[in-house]
């Protein structure tokens, strides 16, 4: 795994754009601080730039970089909820422009997954996380579903996990008002 976050990092440093395993689906992602990587992968996915993204962060710790209103329940719905949670706070700031809604939300999801924990935490900054799929295509469920115009689109493909075949989902998804009532996007 050393290897593998060495070379994640060289490419995201120098604004590339890598597949990876997470916690839930495969992922496309790369510095969610630069606008130009952002673009990238709205390319890639031949996405409209009106369909958000998902942000990765290693901890809680970070959130309030990227989010300045969290309702003190995230924590606890992050700690209960059993599935990966994603949480569209509002407030969204330090992050490229490309990535924050129209109404200034930003969707962030605290990793639960060594390899992008730690990558996250090396970069010092968030990593953005889309699916591995064309837009208005199924997400895929494990590596060997990636369409090969993903795979030959990205900038490098992180060598771990790629023989499991364990299908897993996409997070769920739900919106967070400052008052701490919240509605499900995605279940």
């Amino acid at each position: 795994m050393e290897q593998e976050l060495k070379n994640a990092l060289r490419v995201i440093e120098k604004g590339g754009t890598i597949l990876y395993p997470t916690d839930t689906i495969w992922g496309i992602g790369g510095d969610a601080t630069k606008a130009k990587v952002i673009d990238k992968i709205y390319a890639i996915k031949n996405r409209a730039e009106s369909k958000n993204m998902i942000v990765l962060l290693a901890d809680f710790d970070q959130l309030k970089h990227y989010a300045s209103e969290i309702p003190p329940i995230a924590e606890d719905l992050i700690k209960m909820i059993e599935r990966p949670l994603t949480i569209i706070y509002n407030g969204a700031k330090n992050i490229a422009p490309n990535l924050i809604a129209s109404d200034g939300t930003i969707a962030i999801r605290i990793v639960n997954h060594t390899f992008c924990r730690t990558l996250i935490q090396r970069m010092g900054k968030p990593l953005i996380s889309t699916s591995a799929n064309l837009s208005g295509s199924p997400s895929p469920l494990f590596f060997g579903q990636i369409p090969e115009h993903i795979k030959k689109s990205v900038d490098y493909i992180v060598n771990l996990d790629q023989h499991l075949k364990a299908e897993h989902k996409a997070s769920t998804i739900i919106k967070l008002e400052k008052s701490g009532i919240y509605t499900v996007i995605r279940e």
